[in-house]
């Protein structure tokens, strides 16, 4: 592609993001067939297939990649373009975190930037296993993440500790773990997971009984309500120490296998972009973390 075609990148984006052309052609304020027609030319352009059209429609690698290039533009763009009171110039700056993340210390970490409405945050959810290919396809600046693997353009920050314990109600341990936490109970006893892609339960379950069969779960993908459900006694379950910790000083909650827990590192990976917003969501986010991680 000798000239980049921004407004078929638009148009390329705006159907990723919005999920149709038809939404698309809504946010941009012009026809569905003015969309289709500016990502035609687009990829006639490239050469080469930018979007499946299926439902959802789905970009291609190389369309993948077009769509990370632009949002890279906005942002910088953005910056440029800001004026004070310029209510318009906001920029809008997508993240992911794991949901963990996000109900204990990401508040305090984004406050700065969301009091004063300077710009925009996007904040998506996922497991700490898997948002980091949110920022490999382009779709988020940064990303909280479990994973090490380095991906071009992007800067990893070591963050610290999240360290999870195996915790239930005394009554729910009495009935399910009256032996304690054996591979024997594991196998019949209800434990709560997030969603498909959590795996806490199933590495501490191998890693401290030898267990690695099939068991009983609930899954809700709420990290407030995945530890109401397990304060309500539907199930045990894997819980970062700054949701649990007064529980189990007060006894609301116990540990299922004393003296072991699971720890998690967790990186912040972000684009090579410098902007006052970029860096100071950055900074924020690295000093409150250290904060509350070990």
């Amino acid at each position: 592609m000798s000239r980049v075609d921004y407004r078929g990148l638009a148009a390329l984006d705006a159907v990723i993001d919005h999920g149709s052309f038809d939404k698309a052609a809504v946010a941009l304020s012009i026809t569905q067939s003015a969309v289709s027609q500016r990502i035609r030319m687009l990829e006639n352009s490239a050469g080469e297939l930018l979007i499946v059209r299926s439902q959802p429609p789905v970009p291609t690698e190389a369309g993948q990649r077009l769509i990370a290039h632009y949002r890279q533009v906005r942002l910088l763009e953005s910056a440029l373009d800001k004026r004070p009171g310029d209510t318009d110039a906001r920029p809008e700056i997508a993240i992911a975190v794991n949901a963990d993340s996000a109900a204990t210390w990401l508040q305090e970490a984004v406050t700065p930037l969301m009091r004063d409405g300077d710009c925009m945050l996007q904040i998506r959810l996922d497991d700490q296993d898997h948002t980091l290919s949110m920022l490999r396809e382009g779709r988020v600046f940064g990303c909280v993440t479990s994973e090490t693997a380095q991906v071009p353009g992007t800067t990893a920050t070591p963050l610290g500790i999240m360290r999870y314990f195996c915790v239930a109600t005394p009554v729910f341990a009495a009935r399910w773990f009256p032996d304690g936490m054996t591979a024997q109970a594991v196998a019949h006893a209800p434990v709560m997971t997030f969603d498909r892609k959590d795996m806490l339960q199933t590495r501490f379950i191998a890693q401290h009984t030898g267990y690695t069969g099939r068991y009983p779960h609930h899954a809700l993908s709420s990290s407030e309500g995945y530890v109401r459900f397990v304060e309500a006694g539907f199930g045990y379950g894997m819980l970062p120490l700054p949701q649990c910790d007064r529980q189990l000083q007060e006894g609301a909650l116990i540990d299922l296998a004393p003296g072991k827990w699971l720890d998690v590192m967790l990186i912040w990976h972000m684009w090579d972009i410098q902007t006052p917003f970029t860096r100071a969501l950055s900074d924020n986010l690295v000093a409150t973390a250290r904060k509350w991680l070990l």
